[in-house]
């Protein structure tokens, strides 16, 4: 019976991956670039100095840039084709990386990630193609194999960072020389190997500026169910993004990980949302449609924030305060270079009570705020591009993307001071009870 259905299964509920396979090997090299910095981040700039505020500014830097840049950008890919708006992305990227890899002060660390922001389309680009290229039966497949490269991203990009940080003796300009060869080979992958998806006759004119402006984003929310579901993806992300962003530096706080030991954490979650995002969400789908995979994803992910808020302050039998120490302040030399040695501002937990609880705790953590992640995002973006014409797709994708970055900006800016003012694990607490409010509207608005 399973096999004469299998038989008869139409060929447009089949993920066509000779389409999808390009993109996929596209984004995954790009995105080496940006999993080799993310676990770092934070340590650079507290290298420089930096408090848990400022830390958190320089988190909301790049998603504030990407308000500005990723609807525009989005849009101009529905007139102008996915291909060049993707290279021109890839080219900010590639220069905010280089910015990054000669940074000697804070300040040169913000002016990488607003560059890298303003230019960053990647991702929506990416998104565009891959809805270009599937139906609706075969989309949120299609899109979680970005979520998938992500996930690739994070096992592979941290690796070379432990790898990069051991060679250089924690030098946190060798990682991002390294994530700029990425984001440079990635260009040259896109140029040669990428075919463009959108043909010119399936091109939208933009016949006014009112087509990149705010008119453009109030006449797309206003339509059924576009607003709600862009409304929930800003939302949720308010919980995630202070997740991601503040995680290095919680992890810091409480189990006095290093730039090397965040970075095994970060394969880690590497490894669950490759397999949620490449192998089980396509299945989902199908099975469960997208309205319960979301309010499942929402749970997971509260599940997820609320254990990671009690993780123990109890560092690993490892751990050296004073090696930390070391290691945060100690100066990174370029030729001609030398930054001066500041105070690390970020409280490191004392040694009187070591174990394994605090890791192994957070791992288990780890588990379902992966899964929640890694559902929620494809499935909604899925969800939105059904509810939409194929002309508005590049420029919802966007707008969706925007409203991501936005609540990426907005979180650790929050969190930051959330994790000051409070405790460490406020700015957790805080995105569960957001996801507690918003859980009964997505079960009545789905």
């Amino acid at each position: 019976m399973n096999n004469a259905q299998a038989t008869e299964e139409p060929v447009s509920e089949k993920l066509d991956r000779a389409k999808i396979i390009p993109v996929f090997i596209i984004i995954l090299i790009d995105l080496l670039g940006l999993t080799i910095i993310i676990p770092l981040m934070s340590l650079y700039a507290a290298s420089f100095g930096a408090n848990p505020s400022t830390i958190g500014l320089l988190g909301a830097v790049y998603p504030a840039a990407q308000v500005v840049g990723a609807p525009f950008l989005g849009r101009l890919s529905d007139r102008y084709g996915r291909k060049p708006i993707l290279i021109i992305s890839q080219l900010g990227t590639l220069t905010g990386f280089l910015l990054l890899g000669f940074a000697g002060s804070i300040w040169i660390l913000f002016l990488s990630r607003l560059l890298d922001g303003l230019s960053g389309a990647n991702i929506a680009t990416a998104q565009a193609v891959i809805s270009d290229s599937t139906t609706e039966k075969t989309r949120t497949q299609g899109l979680g194999l970005i979520g998938a490269a992500f996930g690739m991203g994070f096992v592979v990009g941290p690796v070379i960072s432990f790898i990069a940080l051991s060679v250089s003796k924690n030098n946190f300009h060798v990682p991002a020389f390294i994530a700029a060869g990425f984001s440079a080979i990635s260009i040259l992958l896109t140029i040669f190997m990428l075919k463009e998806t959108l043909p010119p006759e399936s091109r939208v004119r933009l016949g006014s500026r009112s087509e990149l402006s705010l008119s453009l984003l109030l006449r797309t929310i206003k339509k059924p169910m576009v607003g709600f579901l862009l409304g929930l993806i800003f939302v949720q992300q308010l919980a995630f993004g202070g997740f991601q962003q503040l995680l290095s530096l919680f992890t810091l706080n409480k189990l006095g990980l290093s730039a090397s030991g965040n970075a095994i954490i970060f394969v880690f979650v590497g490894i669950v949302v490759v397999a949620v995002q490449g192998y089980f969400i396509g299945k989902w789908s199908r099975r469960f449609g997208e309205a319960r995979l979301i309010r499942f994803g929402l749970v997971m992910l509260m599940a997820g924030l609320v254990l990671t808020a009690f993780t123990p302050r109890i560092p690993p039998p490892w751990y050296s305060r004073s090696e930390l120490e070391t290691q945060l302040t100690a100066e990174r030399n370029l030729p001609g270079e030398t930054p001066p040695t500041q105070d690390i501002q970020i409280p490191l937990p004392p040694e009187d009570r070591k174990g394994l609880l605090g890791i192994v705790w957070i791992l288990i953590a780890m588990v379902p705020a992966a899964i929640g992640g890694g559902v929620l995002q494809p499935s909604l973006n899925s969800l939105l591009t059904q509810n939409v014409s194929a002309l508005e797709i590049g420029g919802t994708l966007g707008i969706s993307a925007a409203l991501l970055s936005a609540a990426n900006a907005f979180a650790p800016s929050l969190g930051g001071v959330l994790f000051v003012e409070v405790n460490p694990s406020a700015p957790y607490i805080f995105g569960s009870l957001i996801l507690v409010i918003i859980f009964p509207f997505s079960a009545r608005g789905l």
